[in-house]
């Protein structure tokens, strides 16, 4: 004899709220798609603004088309037409023997081919950098201005304590300690640089706790998560965003700078790893300016896109700017 299978009086109810709950999820969603948005809109009313994210995307399309682009293997050594090592040979547009573009280092390798697979390694160390750096900073931020008390007080004791050690020096000594490596500096920059964007979200969520909207919120019984997920957060995301675009410079800076010193990954060639070769067998001295000044060009444009996208991202932050404008 077949059971007949009687509909739970619960039903309607689960389904309600689990309809309740996607609502809720897509509403949240459509307020992150339309803040961004309007972000992106302030963003590109701004030429230099547009001209730093066309540099930066360039450098990134660079990166990953490297095996293309370049016409022979970073690390491997050239040989003249007579079987000599190709070393110290001039750009082909100044003359110089063979095919190279750019010349060869006084090791016999391409400075063109390491010039365009030295954005990788610069790239990913910005980028990887920058988004845990925001994202901890963030979260931190968050957290301490919401919730306040001990929470808040631990926290920014430990916002302080960071603030005492040096970026550059700190990070050398980690990535001593560490060991040489993308890694090892991607970590130690993240462990250094997370209390700025901290420090400034906690300052703005303290002002947002204390808004009317929510005020509302908490009265009308919705959760800490979906205060701050809703209410809050979408109201940081341009400062979040703004010490992103700066930590991409500053990351590229510091790998830079510690791949200058000896410290980089020895099995990949960056352009820190590239100025670190040309102060090594002094190419300043030698006057053979086409090996340091490309990766010199290459830090410094990418730098200065980032700065000048944070500084789009400013103006959004600070309408002020905008007024003056």
């Amino acid at each position: 004899m077949s059971q007949k299978h009687e509909r739970s009086i619960f039903a309607d109810v689960e389904e309600y709220e689990s309809d309740e709950e996607f609502s809720a999820w897509r509403r949240n969603l459509r307020l992150w798609r339309s803040t961004l948005s309007e972000q992106w809109r302030l963003l590109t009313d701004d030429s230099l603004v547009v001209a730093a994210m066309a540099i930066l995307g360039g450098f990134i399309l660079l990166a990953f088309v490297a095996p293309v682009v370049a016409p022979h293997d970073p690390l491997e050594r050239m040989y003249t037409e007579s079987g000599l090592i190709a070393k110290w040979i001039e750009p082909s547009f100044l003359g110089g023997e063979g095919d190279f573009l750019l010349g060869t280092t006084a090791q016999g390798y391409d400075i063109f081919s390491q010039l365009v697979y030295g954005a990788r390694p610069a790239l990913l160390v910005g980028f990887v950098a920058a988004v845990m750096t925001v994202g901890i900073g963030t979260m931190v931020g968050l957290t301490a201005g919401y919730y306040g008390g001990y929470v808040d007080d631990f926290l920014m004791r430990l916002v302080d304590f960071v603030y005492g050690l040096p970026l550059l020096p700190t990070v050398i000594v980690l990535v001593t300690v560490l060991g040489a490596g993308l890694d090892s500096i991607i970590l130690a920059f993240v462990l250094l640089q997370w209390r700025t964007s901290a420090r400034v979200i906690r300052a703005l969520v303290l002002s947002l706790r204390e808004r009317a909207f929510v005020k509302a919120a908490r009265v009308s019984g919705a959760s800490n998560w979906r205060i701050l997920s809703r209410h809050i957060a979408p109201n940081v995301l341009p400062m979040a965003f703004l010490y992103g675009a700066f930590a991409i410079a500053w990351a590229i800076l510091t790998e830079a700078g510690v791949s200058f010193l000896g410290l980089g990954d020895p099995n990949s060639v960056s352009w820190g790893v590239m100025l670190q070769g040309a102060r090594v067998y002094s190419a300043m001295t030698e006057g053979t300016w086409w090996w340091f000044v490309p990766p010199g060009v290459c830090i410094a444009l990418v730098v200065i896109s980032g700065f000048l996208i944070g500084r789009g991202y400013e103006e959004i932050v600070n309408p002020e700017l905008q007024v003056e404008q």
